[in-house]
């Protein structure tokens, strides 16, 4: 069956794969964009929208609702980091973080939900990250926008679970994407060498996780963190 899924941050990376993912199933998929449309968004609705600006959350929702319906899953993908030591870290430097991923997530998610409630049916998965399990220097802000998505969305979890809706987190570990090949040489092969797996994730890896938490089938999972992590956070 033919859903309505919205994926915040869809124009590239793993957000753009989880939509691809739900475009080949058959589903109708939004994105969220701030720039321009990906050449890979066949398919898709793209919405202009900073999920940290309130408004324009609203407004993205109202052209999705009228174009394709209301949204029945929500990836919550969007987000942003800049990494710095704490000592380096200004008090904006550590908000504006925390807004883009955190507040960011809490404000699609409640105008999601209104419609799911009515439906008595809904999916609403977090994109968060292993480093909000067992931290990273230089990413204070950034871990602290991601552990703080478990917290929200257990407390979603148990406040919907009576209405068919499912709150969950995947939790990736480093990613194959255009930002990880930004990283100098030495770095991304420390960062590989500290996954047990010894190898990224693939994007298509995260979208399957994002997917099977999406379907009929994980309707008695709520509240869960999934690692997709080759092993790095095991016991974080």
């Amino acid at each position: 069956m033919s859903r309505v899924v919205l994926v915040t941050g869809g124009n590239r990376g793993i957000g753009l794969a989880i939509a691809r993912a739900f475009v080949d199933a058959g589903d109708r998929v939004a994105i969220t964009v701030r720039g321009s449309a990906p050449p890979e968004a066949d398919g898709m609705l793209c919405v202009t929208c900073d999920v940290t600006d309130a408004e324009q959350v609203e407004a993205a929702f109202t052209r999705i609702e009228e174009e394709l319906g209301p949204v029945e899953v929500l990836v919550s993908n969007a987000g942003m980091t800049d990494d710095k030591l704490v000592l380096r870290m200004s008090d904006d430097d550590f908000s504006r973080v925390l807004d883009a991923n955190l507040v960011g997530g809490f404000r699609v998610a409640k105008r999601a939900v209104t419609r799911m409630m009515r439906a008595r049916w809904g999916r609403i998965i977090f994109i968060g990250s292993v480093v909000g399990s067992i931290g990273q220097a230089g990413q204070a802000n950034y871990a602290a926008s991601k552990a703080g998505l478990v917290g929200l969305a257990r407390s979603l979890a148990r406040e919907f679970a009576s209405r068919n809706i499912t709150v969950n987190v995947v939790a990736p570990g480093p990613v194959a994407t255009d930002m990880f090949d930004a990283v100098d040489d030495a770095m991304r092969e420390t960062i590989t060498a500290a996954v047990p797996a010894g190898r990224l994730a693939e994007p298509a890896e995260i979208a399957a996780a994002v997917r099977f938490l999406a379907g009929e089938d994980a309707g008695f999972i709520t509240g869960a963190v999934l690692p997709v992590d080759g092993g790095l956070g095991m016991g974080g």
